[in-house]
């Protein structure tokens, strides 16, 4: 195995066997993590809490149990960053918010951070996101722009953009996302990493998110076997999120570089709706082309739905209109007008709109559990476009369109709650990230990650250029 001169470039694959071999320790490591913060996260904004003294104390805990030959888990001594929609036990979770109090005691860990502290992972602190999670940018009243560490002028996306710029960028090479309309995935593509939105409820979480069985947790990495890594540590039992699935003794690892030789995917370049940049279309149809030179076999096929889009955003508002009439009037005064401007639209919905509005979700769900039957994978781009210019919160009216038009792509597979990821496979003339987005069955994750590691192999994963931040 060849390492990267810098261990902020290190996989996590890759530190963890430096570890092994005693060629550097997690105090180097996450050495190395923190300059990279420091340097970077002035011009990309991707983190809005750091904890240095923690994270040290935690890398020389680790340390000393690497010494020792007892590591205490899968990812002892991994710099690993947190969402700020996730709790994390003394840390604020703002929320992207001006509306959270960050004076009240923290005490609490959600079951993802409570998983990574057992297996040893080095938290750093908490990435931005926009307030409540509630748009595919990442810009907030609180928190500023964050940008794309392959071009500042460009939005990282969202709502895990923090996570996403940040671990682009070697701030860490693991981070936990959340995904409620492709919030894992959106930014993946745009940043050019690796993200999964596992099937719903296989990574526990808690407290369950006010806008319902939409929203996943999953991991965003440099690497796909780093997210197999990160699986088998979030995917872990936790009593307190009764809507997770029954324990997975699924190692993610195993098998991982059995190649897709003989699987049956479904490539779908528009899902029967979608307009797509031609450039994307173009590098995502190579990279398909490149999963059936692997050995797949490739149908050309639409699953046979329209675009859920209504339904998406009229769940959605009506969560964030559940939101809204927690705040009290002087919160609701400065909330991120985005997010006003969704409760707002989620107020006119009546309990038999809203009904009808599941027993859509419910058709659609249906349908994708048959129309997998017959496929392994589903395959289409990641996001119907490259990453777009950065601005601020509130630059353009809000509408189920200017909300998610653009990524048709991500937001079905939360309605039906299927694994779903991110893998990038290529380049704009540009030079901005293009993703190929997986699908599998429900409970298919291994499946998932299976191919798109075997698609890894021989389209490894770029890197950014962060010379032209400095």
């Amino acid at each position: 195995m060849t390492y990267p001169s810098d261990l902020a470039d290190c996989t996590a694959t890759q530190l963890l066997q430096l570890y092994r071999t005693a060629q550097a320790s997690p105090v180097d490591a996450t050495l190395a993590v923190l300059q990279r913060i420091e340097r970077y996260n002035p011009v990309l904004n991707a983190f809005c809490h750091v904890d240095p003294a923690s994270a040290l104390a935690a890398a020389r805990r680790s340390e000393a149990r690497w010494k020792a030959g007892a590591p205490c888990g899968e990812l002892d001594g991994v710099p690993t960053s947190i969402k700020d929609l996730i709790l994390a036990r003394g840390w604020p979770t703002l929320r992207g918010s001006r509306t959270v109090d960050a004076r009240q005691p923290w005490e609490v860990d959600a079951p993802a951070v409570a998983r990574l502290r057992e297996a040893g992972a080095v938290l750093l602190g908490k990435t931005t996101t926009p307030e409540f999670g509630c748009k595919g940018e990442t810009n907030s009243p609180r928190t500023g722009i964050t940008r794309n560490p392959w071009d500042v002028s460009r939005t990282p996306g969202g709502s895990s953009g923090g996570t996403a710029a940040a671990v682009a960028a070697g701030m860490g090479p693991l981070s936990v996302g959340t995904d409620g309309a492709g919030s894992v995935r959106i930014p993946a593509a745009f940043c050019g990493n690796f993200g999964l939105k596992p099937s719903f409820g296989r990574v526990p979480a808690y407290p369950l998110s006010p806008f319902g069985s939409v929203a996943h947790l999953g991991p965003h990495t440099m690497s796909v076997a780093d997210a197999a890594l990160m699986m088998n540590v979030l995917k872990r039992p936790d009593a307190r999120d009764w809507t997770s699935l029954p324990p997975d003794g699924t190692d993610y690892t195993v098998g991982l570089d059995d190649g897709i030789r003989g699987l049956k995917i479904a490539w779908s370049p528009t899902l029967g709706y979608a307009r797509v940049d031609p450039e994307v279309a173009e590098s995502v149809t190579a990279a398909v082309r490149q999963l059936e030179a692997l050995g797949a076999h490739v149908e050309k096929v639409d699953p046979g739905f329209d675009d859920p889009l209504d339904i998406t955003t009229g769940l959605w508002f009506v969560g964030a209109w559940t939101v809204w009439n927690t705040l009290t009037p002087e919160q609701q005064a400065v909330t991120d007008p985005d997010f006003r401007a969704e409760a707002l639209l989620g107020q006119r919905y009546s309990a038999l709109e809203v009904q009808q509005l599941h027993l859509r979700r419910g058709a659609l769900g249906s349908h994708m559990r048959q129309f997998m039957q017959r496929f392994d994978l589903l395959a289409t781009p990641s996001v119907a476009i490259a990453a777009f210019e950065a601005r601020p919160a509130g630059h353009s009216p809000m509408d189920p369109q200017a909300m998610l038009g653009w990524t048709p792509f991500s937001y079905p597979f939360n309605l039906t709650q299927q694994p779903a990821c991110t893998i990038p496979c290529g380049l704009t003339r540009g030079g901005l990230p293009i993703g190929l987005q997986l699908v599998g069955p429900m409970f298919g994750d291994a499946g998932v990650l299976r191919a798109a590691r075997a698609y890894e192999s021989v389209r490894p994963i770029l890197r950014p250029d962060l010379s032209r931040l400095a």
